[in-house]
């Protein structure tokens, strides 16, 4: 059987700060130094928020993506992390969202892709 072509691991993250869920200039560091302490090569991002409230986000990295959706009014943000070859840390990417977040629960499933 041939390796995967790509990760991709989906997060849901819950009791988040809600403040944080709504601010996309806080979510963008937050993003942009997960990806830096998981290795990634940045290329580009783009934040956008909604109304009344939420936010979406994506860091486009050489390695693929990770990307944000939040509801504030649910303390609730949805995080996938994908990546093709090997490199990208995705605990360290995680790990580094659930505790800006603030999130009390993250439930973290993994896909094989390819």
């Amino acid at each position: 059987m041939d390796a995967p072509l790509a990760r991709h691991t989906l997060l849901e993250l819950h009791g988040c700060d809600a403040a944080l869920l709504n601010a996309p200039g806080d979510l963008k560091a937050l993003l942009l130094e997960a990806v830096r302490r998981g290795h990634g090569t940045i290329v580009t991002d783009v934040f956008h928020t909604f109304s009344p409230h939420g936010v979406s986000g994506v860091v486009v990295i050489a390695e693929s993506h990770v990307a944000v959706h939040t509801w504030p009014e649910h303390g609730y943000a949805a995080v996938d992390i994908f990546s093709c070859g090997s490199t990208l840390d995705h605990a360290a990417i995680r790990d580094w969202i659930r505790a800006g977040l603030r999130a009390d629960r993250v439930e973290s499933r993994e896909l094989t892709r390819g």
